[in-house]
C-alpha cells in the first residue's frame, strides 16, 4: 500500500497518522519542530497543548462530552492519552499537558509503519497528503496552499456568540428581515431604548477583555471589528453599525427602537441564533454577564461564546469534497482546525475522520461519513456546510448542539440533552457496524506492541 504524508504533528495530525498506521497504512508524519517553532510553541513533543490544558466538559450529555465518549469508543489516541494524563478539574477533562504530549509522542514512536520527519515543509510533497497544520500554519506553506485554494484561505477568526433559540424571550424579540428589507422575517430583533443602549455601550467599554498572545494580536478588518472596539470609537458607532435600527419597527410600540440587536439563524433546524456583529474579545464570564442585560436575553443559554484570534482555515464547504479532499486536487486532504473546526477534541476528531477517509480511498472503498445525530456527525455537518443554511459564512466553531439535526417533535429543554445522547449512541453503534471492523478492538492491540520498526529521518 502507498504511503501517506501527514503534515503537522498537532492533535489532528497525530490522531490521523496514528489511526492510519494502526490500519496498516505506511505514514510519514512531518513536523517542523524542533528545527522551527511557531511563536505559540515551546515544547519539542508532538500534540503540544498551546493554550489551556482543558478538553472542556466531560459530562456525557454535553455536546463536547458526547464527542469525548464517541472518540473513546472508537479508540482515539488523543482521548486515550488525555485520560491517562488527567488532573482534577471537576466535570471537565483537564490534563497534565507535559505528560499528555509525552504519551502521544511515545505512542506514535511505537506505532508500526509510522516514520517521523523533522523540518519545515515549504512545498507540498507528491502522493497522498494530509494537511493538518492548524491555525498557525507557517508562512511558506501558507503561500503554497494559496496556489491550490486561491483567495479562500482566511487569516483571522471572528466569532460571535450563539444562543439557544428557546432561551430567547419571544415576548421581547420580534421577527423582521435584515434592515426591514423584503417580505421575509428571517431575523429575531431585540429592541433597545436610548437609555438601555448607552448602558450597554458603557458595559462593553469597561468590561474585562482577554489579553491576546503576542502571536494572536490581530490586524483588525474594518468590516469585522470587535464590538467593544466599535464601542470605544464613540457612543453612537454601534447604533450606526451592527445595531442599526433602520427599517425595523417594534410591533409592541409601533415605533422604531433606538438600537436593535439582530439574531440570525445558525442552523437548519432553527435551534440556535447568532448575535450578528458581536464578535468580541470580552472574557467569557463578561460576555455572559453583559449580553444577558440585553432585552430578551436575560435567560440566554450560550451555545458558543465570541472570540477573535489568528487562525488559518479553508472555506471547507466550498473547497472540500465530502471525504475532506480538495475538489481541485483530490490527493490533498485537510484535517483539524484548518478545516474550520475549533478546539483540541474537535481537531482530533477531524483527524480521526480523515484517517478513515484516506484509508477507504486507498482500500478502494467509499468513505462512510459519521451519522448526523452523533457528535462526530455534527462536526462533519459543519465542515461540509450541511448544518448551516445556504449562504451561511464558514467560520470555525466548537461542537455545539446547534450543529446536530433537530430532535423530532416538541421537546422540553430539560429533556433535550438526554435525547441527543440517546440518539447519538444508537447511531454510533450502527455506524461502527457499517465500518466493517471494530475500531475499539483495533485500538486495544496497542498493548504489547512489538519493538518500534520506524526510523526518524531528517
Amino acid at each position: 500500500m502507498r504511503f501517506v504524508t501527514v503534515i503537522g504533528g498537532g492533535l489532528a495530525g497525530s490522531e490521523c497518522a496514528y489511526q492510519l498506521a494502526r490500519r496498516g497504512v505506511p505514514v510519514l508524519l512531518r513536523e517542523m519542530k524542533p528545527m522551527r517553532r511557531s511563536p505559540a510553541h515551546h515544547s519539542d513533543a508532538l500534540a503540544e497543548l498551546v493554550c489551556s490544558n482543558s478538553f472542556r466538559s466531560d459530562a456525557a450529555d454535553s455536546a463536547i462530552g458526547m464527542l469525548h465518549g464517541e472518540l473513546r469508543e472508537l479508540g482515539s489516541l488523543v482521548l486515550g492519552e488525555a485520560d491517562k494524563a488527567r488532573v482534577p478539574a471537576g466535570e471537565a477533562l483537564a490534563v497534565d499537558r507535559v505528560h499528555f504530549a509525552r504519551g502521544v509522542t511515545a505512542a506514535l514512536e511505537r506505532a508500526p509503519k509510522l516514520s517521523l520527519w523533522h523540518g519545515e515543509v515549504e512545498t507540498l510533497p507528491v502522493g497522498t497528503v494530509v494537511v493538518a497544520t492548524g491555525p498557525l500554519t507557517a508562512e511558506a506553506l501558507t503561500r503554497e496552499l494559496e496556489r491550490h485554494v486561491g483567495t479562500r484561505l482566511y487569516f483571522y477568526d471572528s466569532i460571535a456568540p450563539i444562543v439557544s433559540a428557546d432561551s430567547v424571550d419571544t415576548s421581547v424579540a420580534f421577527r423582521a428581515s435584515r434592515w426591514g428589507r423584503g417580505e421575509g422575517a428571517d431575523y429575531l430583533n431585540l429592541p433597545l431604548d436610548e437609555e438601555a443602549y448607552h448602558r450597554f455601550v458603557e458595559a462593553l467599554r469597561t468590561g474585562e477583555k482577554v489579553t491576546p498572545h503576542a502571536f494572536e494580536e490581530p490586524r483588525y478588518f474594518e468590516g469585522c471589528l470587535p464590538i467593544e472596539v466599535m464601542a470605544e470609537r464613540g457612543p453612537e458607532v454601534l447604533a450606526h453599525g451592527p445595531m442599526k435600527p433602520v427599517g425595523l419597527v417594534d410591533p409592541r410600540t409601533g415605533k422604531r427602537a433606538y438600537a436593535v440587536v439582530q439574531l440570525r439563524q445558525e442552523d437548519v433546524g432553527g435551534t440556535a441564533y447568532n448575535l450578528v456583529g458581536f464578535q468580541t474579545r470580552l472574557t467569557w464570564p463578561e460576555q455572559k454577564r453583559i449580553f444577558r442585560t440585553l432585552p430578551g436575553l436575560a435567560e440566554a443559554e450560550f451555545l458558543r461564546l465570541g472570540q477573535i484570534h489568528r487562525n488559518t482555515y479553508v472555506d471547507a464547504p466550498r473547497l472540500l469534497s465530502r471525504d475532506f479532499s480538495l475538489r481541485s486536487e483530490p490527493r490533498l486532504f485537510f484535517a483539524g482546525q484548518i478545516t474550520g473546526v475549533e478546539g483540541y477534541v474537535e481537531s482530533a476528531a477531524c483527524g480521526y475522520l480523515v484517517a478513515l477517509s484516506v484509508h477507504a480511498r486507498l482500500s478502494g472503498r467509499p468513505f462512510l461519513p459519521p451519522p448526523a445525530g452523533t457528535a462526530l456527525g455534527a462536526l462533519y455537518r459543519h465542515v461540509t456546510g450541511e448544518a448551516h443554511p445556504e449562504g451561511h459564512p464558514h467560520t470555525p466553531t466548537n461542537v455545539t448542539f446547534s450543529l446536530f439535526p433537530p430532535l423530532p417533535g416538541r421537546v422540553h429543554r430539560d429533556m433535550k440533552r438526554r435525547l441527543y445522547l440517546a440518539r447519538a449512541k444508537r447511531e454510533l453503534l450502527l455506524w461502527r457496524r457499517g465500518l466493517g471492523s471494530d475500531p475499539a478492538a483495533l485500538h486495544a492491540t496497542q498493548v504489547g506492541l512489538p519493538a518500534p520498526t520506524w526510523k526518524a529521518v531528517g
